[in-house]
This record gives C-alpha cells, sequence and structure tokens, in this order.
C-alpha cells in the first residue's frame, strides 16, 4: 500500500512541477498562456488560467492529502530499523593483539 502511494505521490509531484511551469509568470517566463501558440489557440488567455489555476489547486490538494496519508501509515515504522546505516554492524573482525613493548 505504501509503495503505490508512494509512487501515485511522484506522479503528483511531477504533473504539479509540469503545471506551475506552464502558468504565465509576471515576467512571461515559460507560460502558455500568452496569446499566440499553445493552448491559448483554442482557448481564450482567462480560460487557460483558469484551468491552470485549477488543476493546480487539486494537484497540490493531492500532494498534502497523500504526504499526510504516507506519514500516518509510517508512524509506526519508525521504531524499527528501517536504515542500513541504524542497524549494527553484523560483525566485527577481531584485531591482532598488538605486540608486547620489551622492558629491559
Amino acid at each position: 500500500m505504501t509503495t503505490v502511494l508512494l509512487v501515485l505521490h511522484l506522479f503528483v509531484t511531477l504533473a504539479l512541477i509540469g503545471v506551475v511551469l506552464l502558468q504565465r509568470s509576471e515576467g512571461g517566463g515559460l507560460g502558455v498562456g500568452s496569446s499566440g501558440g499553445g493552448m491559448g489557440s483554442f482557448m481564450g488567455g482567462r480560460g487557460t488560467a483558469n484551468l491552470l489555476t485549477r488543476a493546480t489547486a487539486i494537484l497540490g490538494a493531492l500532494f498534502f492529502s497523500i504526504a499526510l496519508t504516507l506519514a500516518i501509515l509510517n508512524k509506526g515504522a519508525s521504531q524499527q530499523n528501517r536504515s542500513i546505516l541504524d542497524s549494527p554492524p553484523a560483525s566485527v573482525p577481531s584485531l591482532p593483539a598488538a605486540p608486547a613493548v620489551p622492558t629491559n
């Protein structure tokens, strides 16, 4: 279940990044919302902005809800050693004894 939610969370994250990059910025950066080509050719600039704004809001809500669900599902997993760095080494090799220092 956690793996499925994690993969879904990854897809929602990538879609959210894409939708945010498609929006028209104040400087007119990467957005397709400007008049001319892209989605603006069959929808008005205002319609494209509304569509991208709604998509951003929906994807943002999905992002936070999946993140909270993953946090709740993995709440009890912190007591177990989940990382290889947290577990003790399997076996510690014994070192040879240091040579004795002669006393004269």
